[in-house]
């Protein structure tokens, strides 16, 4: 059973069936949208598995408590396992950290979790989906699409935007993974893997999952794509602003020019890094001439420019907090 530390409390279980009978796993990050939560849960209601299943919702609001009281109110009548817990620290990565530490230690029989995010709707399918790919492929880590849900007066086509596009678009074995927000994870990666096990420098940032997934290859783990795993992101209207896109696009450079030092610190590896940086800012006119012509998206031709200037801003320390303040994000 998961004991409470004073960074992470229960705030909330339900059993209908013992919690070691427990095999899947979904947990569930929150901050700041109790109403959308509740369409979240919906839909995981919604989901069917041959797995025994629990919900894992864990509230990073540890002031307000408003998305905990919501899940709690939401499960408390229905039929479902769940466990909700507050992660004390703010901050993306906390969040992530203490969900899948509690399900690992209050569903001893857990053999993976699955991921969604407060702001998504989990497609009918979607656990099936990533559950099958993962047989099939034998991969320990399946990503799958976050189709994005512009607010009225967005216009429909900047999901052609690489800020908005999915990794991949076939079901199969890939490289590595991107983001966290539509993953299952196997328990034999959890358990290899070091607590943390998102580095919490990434908590303001985003990119704690890139940099999770390269340490998971490196120790030899492997990656796959479900595309029909699909969940429906609800993209605000103040994340279809020009300005956010930009904020955005630098970060996605800043982030990959981290994780190449990462992998690479020595002096041989960071001169790497800054010579392929410049050589992405020369090429970048000509690489978005060419995304604006395959997209007929004007607003994307300058993506590659942003996410080279993104890396040589990380070289100086440049790197924008894009999440430190919900309310612009």
């Amino acid at each position: 059973m998961f004991e409470p530390t004073s960074d992470v409390t229960v705030f909330f279980t339900r059993e209908p069936v013992p919690r070691e009978t427990v095999q899947l796993a979904v947990t569930l990050p929150t901050f700041r949208r109790p109403e959308h939560l509740i369409r979240t849960l919906e839909s995981l209601l919604a989901q069917h598995t041959d797995k025994t299943l629990a919900i894992v919702v864990i509230e990073n609001d540890a002031d307000s408590l408003a998305g905990a009281m919501a899940a709690k109110h939401f499960l408390e009548d229905r039929s479902v396992t769940a466990l909700v817990v507050v992660a004390h620290q703010r901050g993306n990565c906390h969040a992530y950290n203490a969900g899948w530490t509690a399900a690992l230690a209050h569903y001893p029989a857990l053999e993976a979790i699955a991921v969604i995010d407060d702001d998504e709707l989990a497609a009918p399918g979607w656990l099936t989906g990533l559950v099958k790919v993962s047989a099939d492929t034998g991969a320990d880590l399946v990503g799958g699409p976050q189709v994005p849900k512009f607010e009225s007066g967005a216009g429909a086509a900047l999901i052609h935007h690489p800020v908005f596009s999915p990794a991949y678009r076939v079901t199969g074995a890939v490289p590595i993974l991107y983001s966290s927000g539509n993953v299952l994870i196997r328990r034999s990666v959890l358990d290899a893997m070091p607590r943390p096990f998102l580095d919490p420098l990434f908590n303001f940032i985003g990119g704690g999952d890139s940099d999770f997934y390269r340490r998971c290859k490196t120790q030899g783990f492997c990656f796959a794509w479900a595309a029909e795993a699909e969940v429906i992101e609800t993209v605000p209207l103040r994340r279809t602003e020009r300005d956010w896109i930009r904020t955005r696009s630098l970060r996605n450079g800043a982030i990959s020019a981290m994780l190449e030092h990462r992998a690479r610190p020595d002096a041989i590896g960071r001169t790497k890094t800054v010579l392929k940086s410049l050589a992405l800012l020369l090429a970048s006119p000509w690489r978005g001439l060419s995304l604006w012509r395959r997209t007929g998206l004007a607003s994307a031709a300058p993506y590659h420019l942003q996410v080279a200037l993104g890396r040589l801003m990380a070289e100086a320390g440049i790197v924008g907090e894009q999440y430190r303040n919900p309310e612009k994000n």
